[in-house]
């Protein structure tokens, strides 16, 4: 599925600092460099073919993190709001959730065709899932969601 990301406008950025302000703020102390904000902002309508549109805020340049490939802040801003099913099995990864605010739905499978599982989430909550299992999360309460998502290289499964 092609990834459906657009620039945001200065506006939108303003909106997004806006709502995380109360729970985060948003800079990077990388090793030997200078104190940073966001190293990109993404907007994805109907990602993953979830409902809606969801705001990421990229906090590395890509090749700064050894083993990750994402540490990035994705805001749901409303309720209904989605990220749909989405597997990191062809890319070998495994992901967390840390919910920093808002509250919502969880849902996992074991795979493409798989039951579904579904979980509270609020702020607090941890959520992991291996490469090849598919995840996806909904917002359900009244404010934006905002989840801190790490994505790591999946450890080499010895044959």
């Amino acid at each position: 599925m092609k990834k459906k990301r657009k620039e945001l406008t200065d506006e939108e950025k303003k909106k997004l600092n806006a709502w995380i302000e109360p729970c985060l703020l948003p800079e990077v102390h990388h090793l030997g460099e200078q104190v940073r904000g966001v190293a990109r902002y993404d907007k994805r309508e109907q990602m993953y073919g979830g409902n809606g549109t969801v705001y990421l805020m990229q906090l590395f340049c890509e090749g700064e993190l050894v083993n990750n490939r994402i540490a990035a802040y994705m805001i749901l801003p409303e309720k209904g709001v989605s990220a749909g099913f989405h597997t990191h099995g062809t890319r070998s990864e495994q992901e967390l959730y840390v919910v920093m605010s808002g509250e919502g739905e969880y849902h996992e499978k074991s795979s493409v065709n798989g039951e579904i599982r579904s979980v509270p989430v609020q702020k607090g909550s941890v959520t992991s899932v291996r490469g090849d299992a598919y995840h996806a999360v909904t917002n359900r309460g009244e404010e934006p969601m905002i989840i801190f998502v790490i994505t790591t290289n999946e450890p080499v499964r010895e044959s």
